[in-house]
């Protein structure tokens, strides 16, 4: 059992109906900026800043916060109901059995200036490790939209058509006012009456209307969700199957299912199954690899090839340097 976390290294003392603060069980150390952007940087899309050094989040079934510690440590809580199996699905979320920073050290940053740079800028960024079909329900709604917006329709979908993550009315009354204390309940939930529902499984999306997934705010993508989740429906353990087969096989057989192409295909093996030779290749990245690398009209396939080859066996690590280089690179100083 991780001892629990000095509070007077925590922001904030443990919410009423939630556990106390407990270190995560890594030594790695995390700024702010890098938080952030491993949590909230195209990687995953239902976490919710509520501080500087806080979060509110959700995967699977478990409702956690995460904070960082005066030393730049991760320390969390969740619901008191949910504790016993938050905590172990959170350190493999957070894939902490991996050290970032000694596998960022194989990149090839050595004779790659523009990589160093990015290594130098978010130390210790790190791939999460999330449920396979909750990555492939999120990125079918990334098509063409940016990261607000994905996770407004991953919101609604959960909102309108998940089950509530919490059992007893209790629970769900005192998270409900523990997100009225933590600002606009909206920013969370639209139902702050029960503030916290799972995303539904494929099996529960086959009985979803298109209509209704549309209301989700999907427009074109709501007939690739409604499409993929029949067949997922009609055929149990297909994606289980899916994730155990080798990156080139897995890749082939995401890329039949309604909506998926090699981008969102790539991005579901990446950060829903570790897979870190994955090389997602989405406008950021047709950009970065055009000004920084001399690539300037190729193809994404192409691109994608020389990622894996230049970056080697780690190529979807070096992709999320770069992407949020990139990203940062383009807002404006502050």
């Amino acid at each position: 059992m991780t001892p629990p976390a000095s509070r007077s290294l925590i922001p904030e003392a443990p919410a009423s109906g939630w556990s106390e603060w407990q270190r995560l069980p890594s030594a790695e150390t995390f700024s702010p900026r890098v938080l952030a952007e491993i949590l909230d940087g195209g990687q995953a899309f239902r976490w919710q800043r509520t501080s500087d050094v806080t979060w509110l989040g959700q995967f699977g079934d478990g409702v956690v916060r995460i904070a960082l510690t005066a030393e730049g440590q991760l320390a969390w809580s969740s619901p008191s109901s949910l504790t016993a199996h938050v905590g172990p699905a959170l350190v493999a979320y957070l894939d902490l059995a991996r050290d970032s920073r000694t596998l960022a050290d194989t990149l090839p940053w050595r004779s790659d200036a523009h990589l160093a740079r990015c290594l130098e800028t978010f130390p210790g960024l790190r791939i999460l490790r999330q449920p396979f079909g909750e990555t492939l329900l999120g990125f079918l709604c990334s098509a063409t939209k940016q990261i607000v917006q994905i996770k407004q329709m991953v919101a609604l979908l959960a909102d309108r058509h998940g089950a509530p993550v919490l059992p007893t009315t209790a629970d769900r009354s005192s998270l409900a006012n523990r997100a009225a204390a933590l600002g606009d309940p909206s920013t969370l939930n639209p139902q702050p009456s029960t503030p916290f529902h799972r995303l539904p499984t494929w099996p529960e999306l086959a009985a979803v209307s298109e209509a209704e997934l549309r209301a989700c705010l999907l427009g074109f993508r709501a007939r690739y969700i409604h499409q993929t989740a029949q067949f997922l429906a009609a055929h149990p353990g297909w994606l289980a199957e899916t994730e155990a087969l080798p990156y080139a096989a897995a890749k082939d057989r995401l890329c039949s299912l309604p909506g998926v192409g090699e981008k969102v295909a790539d991005c579901v093996l990446l950060f829903g199954a570790g897979r870190l030779e994955a090389f997602p290749v989405d406008v950021w990245i047709i950009k970065t690899m055009a000004a920084r690398y001399g690539l300037q009209g190729w193809k994404p396939a192409q691109i994608a090839q020389f990622g894996r080859v230049h970056f080697g066996p780690l190529a979807g690590l070096a992709q999320q340097y770069l992407f949020a280089y990139e990203r940062a690179a383009a807002r404006p100083p502050v």
